[in-house]
């Protein structure tokens, strides 16, 4: 069923409002407008795990910056503004040194992971992945967990879908990171 999006602000609000408003529940901000989401379910929440903890493990032994995870907001546009709550994301030391401030995130990660909900209409998620390779994203992966694939996004690139047996690979900051597909679904 593709995700039904319920609009509750017609007057259009920034991120700093919108963050002002504390823990409304689930939302996006879309060019001013909060937009409610769906909780996500259990699977969603495993295979964030399963790709968080081979991120952190990675990130952690290079010292290479830092990975967020629980829909991390990103500001995609301004004026009007566009929040994206990313399901992961990985950010370089070299692009924030210090760690991320209690905000929305103003840099681009150089990572995202988005994790296809069978709430989510692909609509949206295509419209994240421009969004997010607009601010400055090198790679986004979406993960689909019905076909059990990874979909590799880059900028003025083809996008790859690599299968269950194949190795999904960091690129730029994250050369060197490796991960089996099969890992990001199995137990």
């Amino acid at each position: 069923m593709p995700q039904t999006s319920t609009i509750i602000e017609q007057q259009l609000i920034s991120g700093e409002e919108l963050w002002e408003m504390g823990d409304i529940g689930p939302c996006e901000l879309i060019e001013g407008r909060i937009v409610m989401t769906s909780p996500t379910n259990a699977e969603h929440g495993f295979i964030e795990v399963n790709i968080v903890h081979a991120l952190k493990s990675y990130i952690k032994r290079k010292k290479l910056g830092w990975v967020l995870t629980g829909e991390v907001g990103i500001y995609t546009r301004r004026n009007p503004d566009t929040v994206r709550g990313a399901d992961v994301a990985f950010i370089s030391k070299e692009r924030l040194p210090d760690r991320p401030h209690k905000k929305y995130l103003e840099i681009s990660p150089e990572l995202v992971v988005e994790i296809f909900s069978p709430t989510e209409s692909r609509k949206n998620i295509r419209d994240k992945v421009r969004e997010y390779l607009a601010i400055g994203a090198e790679q986004v992966w979406v993960v689909d967990p019905g076909s059990q694939t990874v979909t590799v996004h880059r900028p003025a690139r083809e996008t790859q879908t690599l299968g269950i047996k194949d190795i999904l690979r960091g690129e730029g900051v994250l050369e060197g990171f490796r991960m089996k597909v099969r890992d990001i679904f199995e137990t």
